[in-house]
């Protein structure tokens, strides 16, 4: 009995490499592309990290050496640049143009990023708020702070910033009292930086406030 035990279990044995073999022959194909696929599609992700990298090396390389020329708005305008970068040559357009005292070629830079939805929101957002800055007095009160009030919304990007313009605004305006209230929430946000931190207490200072008031 147990030899007879023993060659049926060789028999079903064989005839489980038999079945197991031909399976594979039928389907052993599959895994083999799931590996070229698997192997492939990582490939194919490093090497495109590697060129989006090198293409961003190669847009700062050119960008610094634009700001070295003669006429660096030029330049920078001739960049190739996709996504985000577009942002930053338009914002560096812009600058040059506010520097050079061309007020409306900065604004219409600015307008144009502000409204470019293929742009991140934040870069969106940091030219609304450059656009109020190169206004200046030329956008009516009203626009100006409807424009602050938006940018200074809990959670947005530049809340910061925008919170101090509207202390500025206050000033300019005479309301005293409302440009301390505002330095005085500034303090008070989280992630408030040193830099804001001092110009706020500077003019809650010179205002005649006084900073550890609650």
């Amino acid at each position: 009995m147990d030899q007879t035990d023993s060659f049926i279990d060789e028999v079903t044995e064989e005839v489980r490499r038999d079945r197991l073999f031909a399976a594979f022959r039928k389907y052993g194909w599959i895994g083999v592309v799931a590996i070229l696929g698997l192997v492939g599609g990582s490939a194919y992700v490093e090497w495109d990290k590697t060129q989006a990298r090198a293409r961003a090396e190669a847009f700062g390389d050119g960008l610094l050496a634009a700001l070295e020329t003669e006429n660096p708005a030029e330049a920078v305008a001739t960049l190739p640049a996709t996504g985000p970068q577009v942002g930053v040559v338009l914002l560096l357009t812009a600058a040059q143009a506010a520097e050079d005292g061309r007020a409306e070629a900065a604004l219409a830079d600015l307008r144009a990023m502000a409204a470019d939805a293929a742009l991140p929101d934040s870069l969106r957002q940091l030219a609304r708020l450059k656009a109020v800055l190169v206004a200046g007095a030329a956008m009516g009160a009203e626009e100006r702070a409807a424009e602050l009030d938006a940018l200074a919304a809990p959670g947005a990007p530049f809340r910061l910033l925008a919170m101090e313009q509207q202390a500025l605004a206050a000033v300019s305006a005479g309301d005293k009292a409302g440009a301390i209230a505002r330095a005085r929430e500034i303090l008070a946000e989280d992630g408030v930086t040193s830099g804001l931190q001092q110009r706020a207490t500077e003019l809650i200072v010179a205002l005649g406030g006084d900073p550890a008031a609650p």
